[in-house]
């Protein structure tokens, strides 16, 4: 009982737009109380210097902007430039403090952006193997690479996991090195080497906690943050 008393101490920030995202929020959530967390959901408008969080989630969403990483519009979805600057002060604050983070699916494309790395902005023309459907539905194919710590959390060099995105991981950033590809060989997760838990990955966990393997990336990254 000791040891959950000392879990339920560890607050975890959960980022998102000001408004929406209810689904992908509230499952997160679910997955930083199950492993005896408290969660802390940040929006544009907060002032994090006055939060206190030993763990950082930044979840999925609309494509970031270019401009971000200095490249021209190619199409032309929905962006949410609050949003960006707001997760942007996130990431940058966890990765001065040496926080554990997890950015999901445009939280993983905004860590590689705030390292110096780029991305793809529309992925079609990139598919060969895979359908370019969207889902959250466990029907693409991740490739652990070897020896990373992905693959030594998922305990798997295959698995199935699901797809939002449109935009991925082109360049990667500074200090960072992917860990996940899929059959079309598109970046699927990346991680510091080194880092107690720094990890973004394309897809959407939150989606797929009935399944043992993805849970742990969430309890991974709250044992990290108790240490």
């Amino acid at each position: 009982m000791a040891e959950w008393g000392n879990m339920s101490k560890t607050v975890v920030a959960i980022t998102g737009p000001r408004k929406g995202a209810f689904g992908p929020r509230f499952m997160v959530s679910c997955a930083v109380r199950w492993y005896g967390a408290k969660p802390l959901h940040i929006r544009p408008g907060d002032d994090i210097q006055t939060l206190q969080y030993d763990a950082v989630v930044v979840t999925g969403g609309h494509d970031i902007d270019p401009v971000l990483y200095a490249a021209e519009p190619e199409v032309h979805p929905k962006y949410d430039p609050e949003r960006d600057t707001l997760e942007s002060a996130v990431i940058d604050d966890a990765l001065v403090r040496g926080l554990p983070l997890l950015g999901i699916c445009r939280g993983a494309q905004l860590l590689n952006a705030r390292r110096g790395g780029n991305l793809f902005q529309d992925l079609k023309s990139h598919r060969k193997l895979t359908s370019n459907r969207r889902t959250i539905l466990p029907l693409k194919t991740l490739l652990p690479e070897s020896n990373s710590f992905l693959s030594k959390l998922l305990r798997t060099d295959r698995c199935k996991i699901n797809s939002l995105h449109n935009q991925a991981i082109d360049h990667v950033g500074t200090d960072l090195q992917v860990s996940g590809l899929d059959l079309d060989g598109i970046v699927q997760a990346i991680e510091a080497p080194g880092h107690a838990f720094l990890i973004g990955v394309q897809w959407h966990p939150e989606f797929l906690l009935f399944n043992g393997r993805q849970r742990r990336l969430f309890g991974a990254l709250i044992e990290a943050a108790r240490h």
